[in-house]
């Protein structure tokens, strides 16, 4: 979606603050409502995930200025774009927004590159941050310049369609579910240059999603949606560990890691992850990555057991010295959820409430996380 912003400049208001977006949203529709406060960090990837229905993209209409809150506030990084008491509402097409649908929404009688001329072209020259040489290199498009839409993948008119976003210099940048109509394949080809907007780029992302490895992958912080309130909201690996909320207690319950590639063995086909803070690392089938490369992992709870002696002789490779931190019992379940600090990191381990018992686990008890799988999520 592309906004004329020639006038923009003259409708924002500067505010002081942190740099963050501050939000707050209360808007009735026929049986949904939506009530929300959001304190989000002013650069990096904020997901808003939950159930269809939740309030997702309810929540990005209110950021890009698509619906008009009876009760509403809105400061990005400083510019103030909505607040009710005052009277003041930055519309739609002079708000600084790039908005990315499912659909790529390309101009079909135009080239890619005069699609990204368009984007570019609605904004003053001395208002642009972003070049086209620097967007088409970004999301790797630039054999494509030439090329209708109709003749694109869908995963590449998705990175045209974030590209041509890009080039209207946004200071938000809103991407609504923009992999739910692609296959996996097409998928797993986009992901890497929504990581590369993430690592390069200052522009705050605020990223609709009901995908959990898309949210665990690409995410900084996580709102958590249900029927249009937020039940939680926080850096990701913290909430993902929070013993308060519903998504704890599935089967899916996982943390999420950050590691440092320390060496690849190629007679095995294994990788080496050095974790923070700890002496003992992980290893994972995977092609070789460059030494000291940052990479981020998943561990499900499901997949590690405890262990209160390290294994002399396991199938087991990933052996990690941890400490308890607390655990969740769960109602009418056989199963407890245990919290473990590795290092400068934490993971859940997923056991059955006999094997809780008849290990006899304590609060800082150092016992043993024996990890049957890690999924690597991205290597950065």
């Amino acid at each position: 979606m592309i906004w004329p912003f020639s006038r923009r400049a003259a409708a924002i208001r500067t505010v002081s603050g942190p740099g963050e977006i501050q939000a707050r949203f209360k808007v009735e529709h026929t049986g949904f409502s939506l009530d929300v406060e959001l304190n989000l960090p002013g650069r990096g990837v904020s997901a808003l995930f939950g159930d269809s229905g939740s309030g997702k993209t309810s929540c990005l209409r209110c950021f890009a200025g698509l619906d008009r809150p009876a009760n509403g506030y809105l400061q990005v990084n400083g510019e103030l774009w909505q607040d009710s008491a005052q009277g003041i509402f930055v519309p739609a097409h002079q708000r600084a927004v790039g908005y990315v649908f499912q659909d790529a929404k390309l101009f079909a009688h135009l080239t890619v590159r005069r699609n990204l001329e368009y984007g570019l072209k609605r904004i003053p020259a001395a208002q642009r941050r972003i070049a086209l040489e620097q967007a088409v290199e970004l999301l790797g498009i630039e054999h494509l310049l030439q090329r209708l839409p109709g003749k694109l993948s869908g995963g590449e008119q998705q990175r045209v369609g974030i590209a041509r976003a890009l080039l209207t210099s946004p200071r938000l940048l809103l991407l609504d579910e923009p992999l739910a109509s692609l296959d996996l394949k097409r998928k797993q080809e986009v992901l890497p240059y929504l990581e590369r907007l993430h690592q390069e780029l200052q522009i705050p992302i605020v990223y609709v999603s009901h995908s959990p490895d898309e949210v665990a992958r690409l995410a900084d912080h996580l709102v958590l949606l249900e029927d249009g309130k937020v039940s939680a909201s926080g850096p990701l690996k913290e909430t993902l560990l929070r013993a308060d909320l519903p998504f704890v207690f599935e089967d899916d319950a996982e943390a999420v890691v950050d590691g440092v590639v320390s060496g690849h063995d190629p007679a095995y086909g294994l990788l080496a992850l050095q974790l923070p803070g700890s002496a003992i690392g992980l290893q994972l089938p995977h092609a070789a990555l460059a030494l000291g490369q940052s990479v981020r992992i998943k561990i499900k709870a499901r997949d590690v057991s405890l262990s209160l002696q390290r294994a002399e002789a396991s199938s087991v490779l990933n052996l990690l010295p941890a400490r308890v931190v607390d655990w969740i019992n769960v109602a009418e379940q056989a199963h407890v959820l245990v919290r473990l600090q590795v290092g400068d990191e934490q993971l859940l381990a997923r056991i059955t409430r006999y094997s809780f018992d008849h290990l006899q686990i304590q609060h800082e008890q150092s016992l043993w996380a024996q990890v049957k799988s890690v999924s690597l999520l991205s290597a950065n």
